[in-house]
């Protein structure tokens, strides 16, 4: 078991720096180096953060934060919704990995969201949207739906058995927006 000594507030400001960098800028700097690859692949992978992030291909955190290989835990799914599989993740990375920080990564403009707002998906993708009209309700204005969406799947991580236990280690949970027009991250949303 490996156990990361970064608190959740050194996560944090990590990922907001690497944010302000990646929205100035047109290249990533993230550690992608054979050196790096072959020292995680050696002595394990050391994330300071999980980010749990929609699917959407504009959207990738490693890029979005100037991370590098072994930098982020990462979970990917279609409107960032929450069920076993990502507590599972995120359990893993809590407890296995030390990490402190879990970040719930929605989006403005999300494909997923405009889908449980507007219209009515079957097959498959209705269990997404089914997860996201929980999170939104009635809510029509698209921004607000997309926080409200984050702010359920935060609540889910939250009061899962597994990771609450894990508070008293210093565990936090917050939410955030990417922006699309300007990749800026507003977080705790």
């Amino acid at each position: 078991m490996v156990h990361n000594s970064i608190t959740a507030n050194e996560a944090l400001e990590r990922l907001r720096i690497g944010n302000a960098f990646y929205s100035e800028s047109s290249r990533n700097t993230g550690d992608i180096s054979e050196t790096v690859r072959t020292d995680t692949l050696k002595n394990g992978q050391r994330p300071y953060a999980v980010i749990v992030s929609c699917s959407d291909s504009r959207v990738i955190p490693e890029v979005v934060f100037n991370a590098g290989i072994g930098d982020l835990f990462v979970i990917r799914v279609a409107g960032n919704v929450i069920d076993d599989h990502q507590l599972g993740s995120i359990e893993y990375a809590v407890s296995h990995l030390g990490i402190k920080l879990v970040v719930v990564l929605g989006h403005n403009h999300c494909g997923a969201v405009d889908a449980a707002v507007n219209h009515d998906p079957d097959g498959f993708v209705k269990f997404i949207t089914d997860e996201i009209r929980r999170a939104i309700g009635e809510e029509k204005d698209e921004y607000k739906a997309c926080c409200l969406n984050v702010a359920r799947s935060v609540s889910v991580i939250e009061e899962s058995f597994e990771i609450q236990k894990e508070e008293e280690h210093g565990l936090r949970v917050i939410g955030a927006i990417y922006r699309l027009e300007d990749g800026m991250v507003n977080f705790n949303v």
